[in-house]
């Protein structure tokens, strides 16, 4: 296992910073692991933080509104047509335990959860609970950006050990 991540190690370091950036925003794009996995592995490839930030920020943002517009009748298709039913329950299961939280305290309760940067929080997660509340997009999407730079510079700050905190 450590020779593959050597070789992956070795490998990453090797890419220019455009293809770095590339995979950063790609990284950050696929759910659970959004900027919580695309910054470390950004930091741990040599791409400087003023070059991953931005790229993990927008590719985590790119679904949004996809999710806002199409999510609950993509998870209602995917109930009836595939295997990854049970899938789509359990995110809409636990999206609906955040809900009371956020309609609470509305777009600042939406903002700090998808800042939070911990797993069952997050743009796709915060993008789904404002589906689920009706929230419009022009309400949802600039308070989840909010979070999404919040969380975004708290794990750069760790993965790049902007405040003598990382590597």
């Amino acid at each position: 296992m450590t020779e593959f991540l050597d070789g992956l190690t070795e490998y990453l370091r090797s890419l220019n910073d455009w293809y770095k950036a590339m995979m950063t925003f790609l990284i950050s794009i696929v759910p659970v692991i959004e900027l919580r996995g695309a910054i470390p592995v950004a930091a741990h490839s040599g791409l400087p933080w003023f070059a991953a930030l931005p790229s993990a920020i927008l590719g985590n943002m790119l679904p949004v509104p996809f999710i806002m517009i199409f999510g609950r009748r993509f998870f209602s298709w995917l109930r009836k047509h595939t295997p990854f039913g049970k899938f789509a329950d359990r995110l809409e299961t636990r999206a609906e335990k955040r809900i009371d939280t956020v309609r609470k305290y509305q777009f600042f309760g939406l903002m700090v959860f998808v800042a939070i940067p911990l797993p069952g929080t997050g743009a796709w997660t915060g993008a789904l609970i404002a589906a689920m509340m009706n929230l419009r997009l022009r309400t949802a999407v600039p308070s989840i950006l909010l979070g999404v730079i919040t969380a975004g510079l708290l794990i750069s700050a760790l993965s790049y050990g902007l405040f003598g905190l990382g590597g």
